[in-house]
């Protein structure tokens, strides 16, 4: 049976100033709903995601600013950072870890850049919403194998689809120079692509 993530509760003191810093980031409204002034519940997804984050009045027993090392996925954090800051958060800088493999707790073994081989999951930065619960943007390009089955991949939202095929477009220019001549079957190789890529299987030469 499929158990698919669908929701995060985010414990927030403030629902109107949470939902407005929310907003401004540019992720969509899908419901506020109240029953009476001690239930509200105000639902929010980011933009391409398919879970969503919930939070209100009387939706959780949680402190305020206790949901820590929420996770946002996007293949680009550097232009990532640029378009947080431009919408009104305080993204931290770009950095990697130390160990190379995650992140540590907090900012522990934070090194300033991205992965110096710019490797896939290997670039962070981090920002808090105005209760301080933290987030991550983690940058990840290609798939580690079994994440993806590619029998059902799926592109979260239209940039999700149009970076794969920008990077589909760059390896097939570099496939075509290698081979020397022009492909006329370039939409197979892009959707070959693309696939194995989101699947985390080895990529076409």
């Amino acid at each position: 049976m499929d158990m698919k993530l669908e929701v995060v509760v985010v414990p927030v003191a403030d629902v109107d100033r949470a939902k407005a810093f929310y907003t401004a980031l540019g992720w969509r409204l899908d419901a506020d709903v109240a029953t009476d002034e001690n239930f509200r519940v105000v639902q929010l997804t980011p933009p391409g995601s398919p879970a969503s984050v919930i939070f209100g009045t009387s939706v959780t027993a949680q402190a305020p600013g206790s949901a820590q090392g929420l996770h946002l996925v996007v293949d680009d954090v550097e232009a990532a950072r640029d378009e947080l800051k431009r919408l009104g958060a305080d993204p931290s800088e770009v950095f990697h870890d130390a160990g190379g493999v995650f992140h540590h707790a907090g900012t522990d073994a934070r090194v300033p850049g991205p992965d110096p081989r710019r490797a896939s999951y290997g670039s962070f930065l981090s920002f808090d919403d105005p209760d301080g619960n933290g987030w991550v943007l983690q940058e990840i390009t290609t798939r580690l194998p079994g994440r993806v089955d590619p029998a059902v991949t799926t592109f979260a939202s239209a940039a999700d689809l149009a970076g794969a095929l920008r990077r589909a477009a760059a390896a097939h220019g570099e496939h075509e120079a290698r081979t020397g001549a022009a492909d006329p079957d370039w939409p197979d190789w892009y959707a070959e692509h693309m696939v194995r890529e989101r699947s985390g299987a080895e990529l076409p030469t």
